[in-house]
């Protein structure tokens, strides 16, 4: 069988395929937001209504449910990708607060430098600045007792024990 044969022989098995009237198009979709699915009597039903093989009303309903399921995604892709933008320009607005807040920090720490008395001999409070915040907040709470008589920790202490232990 040559080429031409085999091509004229699916020919002849393939269905013209019909476009659909407007009122035909109008019943499919109303049925279908009633019921996204078919069972036999209803396909049955719709065809005859519409003068189509029933064959035709299932394709054309199994189509409609991959549309509706390719725009839902569509929608939900278009939802999350501005989301992804939100959360990108809030990660950008907030890298740039941390900036500002590291600059204001060397600058307040190289305009005042705190004075402690647990530093080191030759820097005092600069050579917390390269330590670590344990030490600065250790030299903070020592400045904090010698202001108000009361180290941070006994207030903490006497705050949290139990009545008439203090």
């Amino acid at each position: 069988m040559d080429n031409f044969q085999s091509q004229t022989r699916k020919g002849l098995f393939k269905c013209q395929k019909k476009r659909l009237t407007q009122d035909q198009v109008r019943l499919l979709e109303g049925s279908f937001n009633v019921n996204n699915k078919l069972d036999a009597d209803s396909k049955s039903q719709l065809a005859q209504q519409l003068g189509l093989p029933p064959r035709q009303i299932a394709i054309w309903y199994q189509n409609k449910r991959a549309r509706r399921k390719s725009q839902s995604l569509e929608v939900d892709h278009k939802a999350m990708h501005e989301r992804l933008e939100e959360v990108l320009s809030d990660n950008e607005r907030l890298r740039e607060e941390v900036q500002k807040a590291q600059e204001m920090l060397q600058v307040a720490a190289a305009v005042a430098p705190y004075s402690c008395s647990s530093g080191d001999e030759a820097g005092g409070s600069l050579g917390l600045l390269h330590g670590s915040s344990k030490e600065l907040y250790a030299c903070l709470l020592d400045e904090h007792e010698s202001q108000f008589g009361t180290s941070p920790a006994d207030l903490l202490h006497n705050f949290f024990a139990p009545p008439g232990l203090s």
